[in-house]
Parts: structure tokens; sequence; C-alpha cells
């Protein structure tokens, strides 16, 4: 029987999420609260986000220019 490993999913931080985009880690936060990213929260706290979610966004994004 061959057993298949997924990787984990990459989990980036508002900071580097705001690093992507060019925006201010605050307006991250802000996309969070009003649900246009979804987040997840750490034992401590604090919000991670899912790559492949950032970049559908980005993509998103980058047509409708």
């Amino acid at each position: 029987m061959t057993e298949t490993v997924q990787e984990p999913e990459k989990l980036l931080t508002p900071s580097e999420v705001a690093a992507i985009f060019r925006v201010d880690p605050k307006t991250v936060t802000r996309w969070a609260k009003v649900g246009k990213l979804s987040s997840i929260r750490t034992l401590g706290g604090h919000r991670r986000f899912r790559e492949a979610e950032v970049q559908a966004l980005l993509a998103a994004a980058q047509e409708g220019r």
C-alpha cells in the first residue's frame, strides 16, 4: 500500500501578505475582518493567511487592472 504524504499548506503572516500587495499590514488585517481574505488564528491569537488564497486574490487583482 502506498501512502501519500501531503505537505502542510504554507501560511503567511500579515507582514508577508502586505509585502506581496505593497500595503500596510493593518490593511491586511482589515481585509480579514471584512471577509476579503480568510485567516487562521494561531494559539497565540495571531493571524495567518493561506498562501494559495493570497495568490488567488493577487491574480484576481491583477486581472482587474
